[in-house]
Formats: C-alpha cells, structure tokens, sequence
C-alpha cells in the first residue's frame, strides 16, 4: 500500500507537471499584445495597489518564479522576467498577487507563513525517523516503542497536510487577484485573459495534488497504528 502511494503521488504529479509545462510552453509562445514584459507587468501590478516596498529581480532557473515575504522580492524566472508574452504576464501578475496579500495581511498566507519553520522542522524529523528505521531499526524499537515512532510520523505527515491545504486558498487567491487584475488593468484582452486563466489552473492543480498526496501519506500511517491498536 506504501508503494502503491508513492507512486500514484508520483504519477499524479507527473501527468499535472508535464501538462503544466506543456500549457507554459504554448502560451510562452503568444505574445502579449500590450507588449508588457513580466518584469513590466509586475511592477506595473504592484505600483496600482500602492506597493513600493517590493522589488521585482530575476531567478535563475524555469518555473522557480515566487514571492520572498522574508525580503519582500518578487522572484521571477528569466523566460518570465523578459518575456513578453502570455504566459509571463499570468506568471507575474500572479506572484504579485502574493505581494498584494502580504501588503493586506491575507490571513492564509500569514498562517502559512508561521508554518514555514513548523514544515521544515516536521521534514527533518522525519528524515531522522526513516534514516533510523532503515539502518538500525530493531536498535531504535529497543529504545522508543513502535507506537511512538508511528505517532511521530503520524504529527509530522499531519503538519505536511496542513501546510499543503493552507498553501490552496493562498494559490486560488493569488491566481484569481491577477486575473482580475489583468483584465481591469486592460493589460490582457479577454482571450488573453482565459488563456492565462488556464495557464494559472494548472499550476494551481500542482498543489492540489500535493495535499491529496500528502492526504493519503497521512491515512495510511493512521491505519497501519490503527491496526496496531486493534
């Protein structure tokens, strides 16, 4: 069953990533008729909501595009950075979309915010509690009961949940601000307007299957110590 959930989380996440990219990769094609490039249409999106607090820079790397509340950034891939065309918009207006939320105090994004540390914390925890179980097993059940170590993995794997159901309204937010924005802001036509919406659907379904997936980590533990209990 562990098997079966790794690699159904794996080819979910598969099948939604190259059709992500493949979305990207179209869109990346057609130019804006505006002409905007993304750094254009980032800044141009967060002087209209009054934000002069935020730099837009470019990344190295392909879809590492991402708001930094830490330091305030928008970071954006050099394909978003300097394109012009529809795909970069959505991808700009959207990760301005993160700044707007911080700049108003969205309260998911906040609580997804103090997670950051949690999230990290649980990963390493459970790093430890695999790496033992593996190597020296019988050793590490000698000293703490299995019962324990199940309900380690169980609060770690739910924190994981936690922070990927959190992460959804953040993303459907971000996406749905810069669409609106889009439009209003006469950046994008209408047909631009759906092709970035559907550009930004499937980026957003990349995150609903990581909490599906992180769903079923989390049941599946719960059974094996249900059973236990049994």
């Amino acid at each position: 069953m562990y098997f079966i959930i790794i690699i159904g989380s794996m080819l979910a996440s598969l099948i939604v990533g190259q059709i992500l990219k493949s979305r990207f990769k179209r869109y990346s094609k057609i130019p804006l008729m505006t002409g905007l490039s993304g750094k254009q249409v980032a800044e141009r999106m967060l002087r209209e909501n009054n934000i002069h607090d935020v730099r837009v820079v470019s990344v190295p790397g392909r879809l590492t595009d991402h708001y930094n509340p830490a330091d305030r950034t928008v970071n954006l891939s050099p394909d978003v950075y300097d394109g012009h065309s529809i795909a970069a918009a959505a991808v700009a207006a959207h990760e301005c979309g993160h700044a707007v939320q911080h700049a108003q105090g969205y309260a998911w994004l906040q609580f997804r915010s103090a997670m950051v540390p949690i999230q990290q914390f649980s990963g390493t925890v459970i790093n430890a509690v695999f790496i033992g179980m593996f190597f020296i097993g019988n050793i590490v059940f000698n000293v703490i009961p299995f019962d324990i170590v199940l309900l380690t993995i169980i609060a770690c794997y739910s924190v994981f949940f936690l922070f990927s159901l959190v992460t959804l309204p953040v993303e459907f937010d971000a996406s749905n601000r810069a669409l609106v924005w889009l439009k209003t802001s006469r950046v994008a036509t209408e047909e631009e307007k759906d092709k970035a919406y559907d550009a930004l659907k499937w980026a957003a379904t990349t995150y609903v299957v990581a909490a599906l997936s992180a769903l079923a980590m989390l049941l599946y533990w719960v059974m094996i110590f249900m059973g236990r209990r049994d």
